[in-house]
């Protein structure tokens, strides 16, 4: 079966507190919307199968921009523990909800160059992980088939999908997407992603 026609679930993890730019990166504006509502319609239009929101700073405040989105918002009490545990809550919810899933896209908010084509190159591959290149690593998103689940659901808090990346590297399909290297972490990167809409 290609993967095209499998079912798979899309986790987007946005519940860091951005506690180097100052202020909720999910809510900067880019393009006429908030980063993460960009992230989200990026994930909706893969049609792949369903799409996951994992927040936790700010929830309150950040979720109602996903108003009117077809997304599952999980709130991650715990996101202080790390990625690893917006990882475990997100894809706990998603296999609850649709037990049918073949395996999972996992994208953060905070890389609004990454392309719907890019994620789809991820979704082509024929190994259990398929995983962005960019700078001489390889890091999300990244796709991972459902036999990796029980890896994923043990994260430690602290340890992203990398970890996971590392243990199985020789048996990931790279797809170069260099775009994925450029993340909003603080506020010269905000500054230059709003720039030329100035």
């Amino acid at each position: 079966m290609s993967r095209s026609a499998r079912r798979s679930g899309v986790l987007v993890l946005a519940a860091g507190s951005s506690s180097r730019l100052g202020r909720p990166k999910q809510l900067i504006e880019f393009r006429g919307k908030t980063l993460l509502r960009h992230a989200v319609q990026t994930a909706l239009s893969l049609e792949c199968g369903p799409v996951a929101i994992v927040l936790g700073a700010g929830c309150t405040e950040i979720e109602p921009c996903l108003e009117g989105l077809d997304g599952l918002v999980v709130e991650n009490a715990n996101w202080r523990e790390g990625m690893g545990s917006s990882i475990r809550q997100g894809l706990s919810r998603l296999i609850d909800s649709f037990p049918g899933i073949d395996g999972v896209l996992i994208m953060l908010c905070d890389q609004p160059m990454v392309s719907a084509d890019s994620l789809r190159a991820l979704l082509q591959g024929q190994s259990p992980i398929s995983a962005a290149s960019y700078e001489n690593t390889l890091g999300v998103p990244a796709w991972f088939d459902r036999s990796l689940f029980p890896e994923l659901l043990a994260l430690p808090g602290a340890e992203g999908a990398k970890a996971i990346l590392r243990r199985h590297q020789a048996s990931v399909f790279a797809v170069r997407i260099p775009e994925a290297g450029i993340d909003i972490d603080t506020a010269s990167d905000a500054a230059w992603l709003v720039g030329p809409e100035d």
